[in-house]
């Protein structure tokens, strides 16, 4: 432990990426406590990342990356470990995590924007609560596809309300009706 902490605080001239990679891999190889050593690491790997891009505020999690690819991880962290000397194949699976992780954080950022946009845009004339219950909905990614009697449903109203709904918020830019029709109309967000 004490080699490995003397190599962290100071990792020379090597890639950050990697220095991250690399101290997540030997710190939980090393294995220096009983229980919580892979939380130890992914918190370590995510303090080397940070301390890679010279900030201590990210937008996205390397440890909650690892998490939700707990599988994959636990499969090359003991391929790694069990094989030969080369890490070849754990830094490939770590960049790629990386990866993912900050892409996640792209996509949550980009749905917060258009969030945000969105109410924005209403500010000055507000929904009704179910309008405003629908539409955080569809923002947050609805299932399927919006009609008056699934908008009648959640918002436990009639569908004459809901249609009424429906129609103002067309008339406003919010809503749109999707191509087809009859009893099978469905209506989806405007995008600006």
């Amino acid at each position: 432990m004490k080699q490995f902490l003397r190599w962290f605080k100071k990792p020379g001239k090597m890639d950050p990426l990697m220095v991250a990679g690399l101290t997540h891999l030997w710190f939980v190889t090393i294995h220096p406590f009983e229980d919580g050593n892979g939380r130890i690491a992914r918190a370590i790997a995510d303090m080397a990342l940070a301390r890679s891009e010279n900030t201590e505020q990210r937008y996205y999690s390397m440890s909650a990356q690892i998490r939700r690819d707990r599988k994959d991880y636990y499969t090359i962290l003991e391929r790694t470990q069990k094989g030969d000397l080369d890490i070849t194949r754990w830094m490939d699976w770590f960049l790629n995590c990386l990866d993912r992780a900050i892409e996640g954080a792209q996509d949550t950022l980009s749905t917060v924007l258009n969030k945000a946009h969105f109410w924005e845009r209403f500010a000055k004339q507000p929904l009704n609560q179910r309008q405003s219950k629908i539409m955080n909905k569809m923002l947050d990614g609805f299932e399927g596809e919006l009609t008056t009697s699934k908008w009648a449903k959640i918002a436990k109203c009639s569908q004459d309300t809901a249609y009424r709904d429906i129609l103002d918020l067309i008339n406003r830019g919010a809503l749109q009706k999707d191509p087809g029709g009859g009893r099978s109309t469905s209506y989806s967000l405007v995008n600006n």
